[in-house]
């Protein structure tokens, strides 16, 4: 069972949780982070920060579907963006929620970065998920 906690007594935060907590024996999956690469290992995107969000997110929900969990199961994210603007972050967080990965809603923290490991990536997502004992692969 997961329960999503947001802090009475803290800011209350847009589309996601403050905490997220699992109960014992819940199998958890830690995902390495999601890139925005395609299966051959291309650059998609480039220049983009919302088209490398989108693919970053699609390639996140087959890294969930290969454990057998999903975005709704999804207890915490990492988002990182190469920028110091707020505006590129804002543009990336909002491909984040139409995605539905803030269903939950999740815990997230947003973060822009110099840099990222890939030449031209600008956008990588890194995530938690619990896996439901029903959809084990």
């Amino acid at each position: 069972m997961i329960q999503r906690v947001t802090v009475p007594g803290l800011f209350p935060p847009p589309d996601y949780s403050h905490a997220s907590l699992v109960e014992a024996g819940t199998r958890l999956a830690f995902l390495a982070g999601s890139v925005p690469l395609d299966a051959e290992g291309k650059l998609v995107g480039e220049g983009d920060p919302v088209r490398q969000a989108e693919q970053v997110i699609a390639n996140l929900i087959e890294q969930l579907r290969a454990v057998g969990s999903g975005l709704e199961h999804v207890l915490s994210t990492d988002v990182y963006v190469v920028s110091t603007e707020t505006a590129a972050l804002s543009a990336v967080w909002d491909v984040v929620e139409a995605s539905g990965l803030s269903t939950g809603p999740h815990s997230s923290t947003l973060l822009g970065v110099g840099c990222l490991g890939y030449p031209g990536q600008l956008v990588e997502i890194t995530a938690t998920a619990a896996v439901p004992d029903t959809d084990r692969p």
